[in-house]
């Protein structure tokens, strides 16, 4: 991508913007490393209560191993992770788990292990489910759902359980045009008005326009920009700039 680099380290206008923000994460030279190949070099970053971030770069740039940094799957191999100890996070995949169950009780269960009632869990289960226009579905095997309707039953389990930071890995893949727009909706809702965070990666530039305020660049596990969606949208207008997203970029 034919944007301009800033020193490993270093602090972009964007990060410094959010010191006066609550920080929910902040990464300090991290590296994560499989065997001989680093997936992630050198990354330092601040991100603060509220942001909508977008991770973009081609396949095998480190947005993936970069969101399960955040999440704390995977322990860095250098350098250092801050996050608040009490955030509650989620993390959705490209595909989604799904429980072998009803889509009713795949976002009761949670609930219910945090220590509500069932009845209560069920109910709270039933208005998320309304809310992402899946009440129609709820006594159906979660697993029998269309890709879109499995996303949106992922997203009616992070909202009812009232998650601080949503961490997204493509959550759109593979979607027809319909299915897609649905998603990135109920995301904008869950987002707005509120300091919900949201970090994504993604390799449309609509639904980066869409969704984001904010927008890191890697390559090769490296940062290589990180900016404000208006600056980063004029800097992709160059085609060699658009070339490197893969799908749609209305």
């Amino acid at each position: 991508m034919n944007l301009a680099d800033k020193p490993q380290g270093a602090l972009s206008n964007t990060q410094r913007e959010n010191v006066a923000k609550p920080t929910m994460f902040r990464l300090e030279q991290v590296g994560v490393r499989y065997g001989s190949t680093w997936a992630l070099q050198s990354a330092s970053l601040s991100i603060g209560a509220g942001e909508r971030v977008a991770l973009v770069g081609p396949n095998g740039s480190g947005k993936t191993t970069l969101l399960r940094v955040l999440n704390g799957l995977i322990e860095p191999s250098t350098g250092t992770v801050q996050r608040p100890a009490t955030t509650r996070q989620t993390l959705l995949f490209q595909r989604p788990y799904m429980l072998r169950m009803t889509a009713l009780w795949n976002v009761a269960l949670g609930l219910w292990l945090r220590g509500a009632r069932w009845r209560d869990a069920c109910k709270q289960a039933n208005e998320a489910l309304a809310r992402v226009g899946l009440a129609a579905f709820a006594q159906r095997n979660a697993r029998t759902l269309s890709a879109g309707q499995q996303q949106r039953l992922a997203l009616a389990r992070a909202w009812v359980l009232a998650s601080d930071v949503m961490l997204l890995d493509e959550p759109t893949a593979s979607m027809d045009p319909d299915a897609r727009l649905e998603v990135e909706t109920l995301l904008g809702e869950f987002t707005s008005g509120h300091l919900q965070t949201l970090v994504f990666s993604s390799h449309t530039l609509g639904q980066v326009r869409r969704l984001a305020s904010r927008v890191i660049c890697l390559q090769d596990g490296r940062i290589r920009a990180d900016l404000p969606l208006q600056e980063f949208l004029e800097r992709t207008a160059s085609v060699e700039s658009k070339l490197s997203f893969e799908g749609e970029l209305g």
